[in-house]
């Protein structure tokens, strides 16, 4: 059976699959269907052995991922998609900085066709690229235009456009989280102050209920909890971190007219006690801007695997959901 190879990596943990083209015959009108997955694995990234052996653990994983394929499904994989944290240089295939895994100008995309004999790889971003998968088969369907914003240990954000991600000129683009929404508010490590993400990210809101509430080991889960049991000092540290966001959010969508804002992440796990304030903390912001739906993701954390799938499938140019750029090859 015709398949890719799909690899997320993460800080300390690896995701990956086996996946197969998405249902190019489905019937008009029904909504994109996710491509069947058809194997799972994970992984430890190593890193605590070095920037090298992380490397070296992707190859080895990607390798036994290809095995894998030839012995259970009749042949070797036909590309791989690899998603990975801090900046890449899609273009060229380049893994440039990661300050959790230690490296630096990784020719990744090289590094992985030569241990799989040569076959195509797609790298992305790992927050792109799970906003890919959230907009064509997760809670962006049918959208022409989403933003897609997870709320865990910092804030980053995808832009969606006709069923792509727009990486921009550099590879920076969709780096919501550092919208100085606080002028001269808490120093951020990218050199600003008053960025969103040191506000209302889930380490924010972490650290922020920790100091309240006297316990050194709460965080934003806790926090969550103790709103909706009516905890005044829950509810000031989360409204603030509330109005943060939409601060954020209405600076982004009043540049990039959004329809549908897409919030994932661990802080959106605390359901309507997160969506309920921010919709209506968002609305009493805007003024001419069109109010986007904003709705959780719905893909959890197989986003990024899925998005790299969805990557490999796109190289291939062989159909994936709602990708207007494919075509069948014979």
């Amino acid at each position: 059976m015709r398949h890719v190879i799909a690899l997320d990596v993460g800080g300390t943990g690896m995701k990956a699959a086996l996946v197969g083209a998405a249902d190019a015959m489905r019937s008009e009108g029904s909504p994109p269907a996710p491509p069947p997955v058809l194997h799972q694995a994970r992984r430890a990234t190593g890193r605590e052995h070095g920037p090298d052996a992380v490397v070296e653990s992707i190859l080895a994983f990607a390798a036994d991922l290809r095995a894998y394929g030839e012995r259970h499904l009749g042949e070797p994989a036909a590309a791989v998609g690899v998603a990975v944290p801090g900046i890449v240089d899609a273009d060229r295939g380049i893994a440039a900085y990661s300050a959790n895994l230690g490296w630096r100008d990784v020719p990744l995309r090289d590094l992985l066709s030569e241990r799989l004999d040569g076959i195509p790889v797609a790298l992305g971003h790992d927050v792109r690229t799970g906003g890919l998968a959230e907009g064509r088969i997760g809670a962006g369907q049918g959208a022409d235009r989403f933003l897609f914003v997870p709320l865990g240990t910092g804030i980053a954000g995808a832009i969606g456009i006709d069923g792509r991600v727009e990486a921009g000129a550099h590879g920076f683009a969709g780096e919501i989280g550092h919208i100085v929404v606080r002028p001269g508010g808490a120093p951020c490590p990218c050199g600003q102050r008053g960025c969103l993400e040191r506000f209302a990210s889930a380490a924010a809101v972490s650290e922020a209920w920790a100091e309240a509430s006297g316990d050194p080991e709460a965080d934003a889960a806790d926090c969550a909890k103790a709103v909706e049991s009516g905890d005044p000092r829950a509810r000031v540290v989360w409204q603030e971190a509330v109005d943060a966001l939409a601060d954020g959010l209405v600076t982004a969508l009043t540049l990039l007219d959004p329809r549908t804002l897409i919030i994932g992440g661990g802080l959106a796990e605390a359901g309507e006690t997160l969506f309920t304030p921010l919709r209506a903390a968002v609305e009493q912001r805007v003024t001419f801007q069109k109010l986007p739906a904003i709705v959780p993701a719905a893909l959890g954390d197989t986003a990024g695997c899925l998005g790299a799938g969805l990557l490999a499938w796109d190289l291939l140019g062989t159909p994936s959901p709602s990708n207007p750029a494919s075509e069948v090859t014979p």
